[in-house]
């Protein structure tokens, strides 16, 4: 088992998380405000940008092949090396979906 230093972009925050655990699961139990929701891979609320460094999230579903290079799913992700995180940070799949999902305008 390896352990690889975390940090947060911006906010000062440095956890020791295992290859074993997710990103997530260590922040929630170091009372880091990590935000989430379905913990599953699917929601990307707790998105973050890879800075540096490198994940391992084979069940990150809700983010395409080539946005595993650069994001991370803090429910899913595992360590690989240490790490820099920009938490909030979205993938730009998430910003199609919403634009996609906007209903048309009615014609009057």
């Amino acid at each position: 088992m390896s352990e690889h230093t975390v940090k947060f972009v911006g906010t000062g925050e440095v956890i020791t998380v295992s290859d074993k655990e997710t990103i997530l699961s260590r922040c929630i139990e170091e009372g880091i405000a990590q935000e989430y929701s379905c913990r599953v891979g699917m929601c990307l609320a707790c998105s973050a940008e890879v800075v540096e460094g490198d994940v391992v999230q084979p069940a990150a579903r809700g983010l395409t092949e080539q946005e595993r290079e650069s994001y991370a799913l803090t429910c899913m992700a595992r360590p690989a090396s240490d790490l820099q995180l920009d938490r909030g940070k979205y993938p730009p799949s998430i910003e199609t979906e919403t634009e996609t999902d906007e209903p048309a305008a009615a014609d009057d």
